[in-house]
């Protein structure tokens, strides 16, 4: 896998890809599309930031590059990668019990609170890391 040149792209599995942690200078796209929601991308070595519908929906401090993110009700997955030790942000459902996997691993177990935010952290290296962050 690789950084996504274009910063944001849909996939043909209709999954997400976005992200460029080897830039220096922010690269940013807006009013991106997909069946009728709207993205926003901000990405470079420092922060991966990408929002939907004007709410974050995953952050990721520094940068990195994240690969076929697909949200449903009960299932969030994606592939990352980057330089070092990331911490990542999600912005789901607020009041509800999240599993957190790496690689299959389960790494936690939250709660979110009234923003729904949950943020845990992810060793990245040079083989990308696959997330499932999955609903009770």
């Amino acid at each position: 896998m690789a950084v996504v040149e274009e910063s944001l792209r849909l996939e043909a599995d209709k999954t997400l890809s976005f992200g460029n942690y080897i830039v220096k200078e922010k690269q940013k796209i807006t009013d991106f599309e997909v069946d009728g929601d709207i993205y926003k991308i901000r990405t470079h070595n420092e922060v991966t930031r990408l929002s939907k519908n004007g709410k974050l929906l995953l952050e990721t401090v520094p940068g990195a590059t994240v690969h076929n993110l697909k949200v449903t009700e009960k299932l969030t997955t994606f592939s990352i990668e980057g330089f070092e030790d990331t911490s990542v942000t999600l912005e789901l459902e607020s009041d509800t019990n999240y599993s957190i996997y790496v690689n299959d691993v389960n790494i936690d177990k939250l709660k979110t609170g009234l923003s729904g935010k949950i943020n845990f952290s992810i060793d990245l290296n040079s083989e990308p890391q696959t997330v499932k962050i999955e609903k009770h």
